[in-house]
C-alpha cells in the first residue's frame, strides 16, 4: 500500500488551516491479503516550498510482525509566482516473503525529479496537482531514463464532512512475467472518508493497479480504514 501527499502550492498551504500529520490504519480485504497496514504521513510547508513524507508498514501474523515497510519523501520548491514548482522525490523499502519470512527482499530505490502544477477552487475545497517526473530506478538498467506521471487530488463535500482524495501514478518500468515483458505500471489509490470530527475519520481505500508489485495484469484491492489527524 502506497500513499501520496495532498500536494498544494505554498500559497494554498499557508492560507488554509491544514492538519498535515495523520495516522491511518487499514485492513486490506484483497485476495490473499487480509492484513493490517499503518501509514504515517506528514506535510509541512515553508517559505521556500513544502516537504512531504510517509511510511507504510504491513503486518501479517504469518511473519510474526512487520511484513514490509515502504517510504517516500519529497520536496517541492516555490520560485516566486512561477506556476510550476520543481520537485525531487525518493522511494524505497524492504519486506519479507509471506510464506518464508526468513527470506527478505528490497524494494529498488527510485529517484525522481520534475515539476508539479496545482489547480484549486477559490475556497480550496477542491485541489488537483499534476506532476511530470524523470525517474531512475536502481539496478534496473533498462530504466536509467524512465518517467512518471502523477495526479493527486483532494475534494471536500457537505461542509467538509465527506472527503474524496487519492492519487494515480503511471510510469515506465520493465518487468518479466513468465515469458512476457511489460513496460509500464499503473497504480491508483482513491480514498473516501467520512469525517466524524476534525481529527477522526472512517473510510475506505481501493488500490487499483496494473503490473504492480509482481502481479501481472489489473488488480483491485479494497480496504476499510480509520484516520486520526494530529
Amino acid at each position: 500500500m502506497i500513499k501520496k501527499p495532498f500536494l498544494v502550492t505554498v500559497m494554498v498551504a499557508l492560507s488554509c488551516t491544514v492538519l498535515a500529520q495523520n495516522l491511518q490504519v487499514h485492513y486490506d480485504l484483497g485476495d490473499e491479503r487480509k492484513y493490517l497496514t499503518t501509514t504515517i504521513e506528514m506535510f509541512r510547508p515553508d517559505k521556500l516550498g513544502s516537504t512531504f513524507f510517509f511510511v507504510d508498514m504491513d503486518y501479517d501474523e504469518k511473519v510474526s510482525g512487520v511484513m514490509g515497510a515502504y517510504w517516500e519523501i519529497s520536496r517541492s520548491f516555490q520560485i516566486g509566482k512561477f506556476p510550476l514548482q520543481p520537485r525531487v522525490e525518493y522511494n524505497g523499502g524492504l519486506g519479507r516473503v509471506k510464506d518464508a519470512p526468513a527470506i527478505g527482499y528490497g524494494v529498488n530505490s527510485a529517484y525522481l525529479a520534475g515539476f508539479q502544477y496545482t489547480i484549486n477552487a477559490p475556497d480550496f475545497s477542491k485541489v488537483l496537482t499534476l506532476q511530470a517526473n524523470f525517474k531512475h530506478i536502481e539496478k534496473k538498467s533498462a530504466n536509467d531514463a524512465s518517467w512518471q506521471l502523477t495526479a493527486v487530488w483532494e475534494l471536500h463535500f457537505f461542509d467538509r464532512k465527506l472527503t474524496f482524495s487519492g492519487f494515480a501514478d503511471f510510469w515506465g518500468e520493465e518487468n518479466l512475467f513468465d515469458t512476457e515483458t511489460t513496460k509500464t505500471i499503473f497504480l491508483a489509490e482513491p480514498q473516501l472518508w467520512y469525517n466524524f470530527a476534525s481529527h477522526f475519520s472512517v473510510g475506505s481505500e481501493v488500490e487499483l493497479s496494473s503490473n504492480f508489485a509482481g502481479n501481472k495484469g489489473f488488480m483491485v484491492n479494497p480496504t476499510i480504514a480509520i484516520k486520526w489527524l494530529f
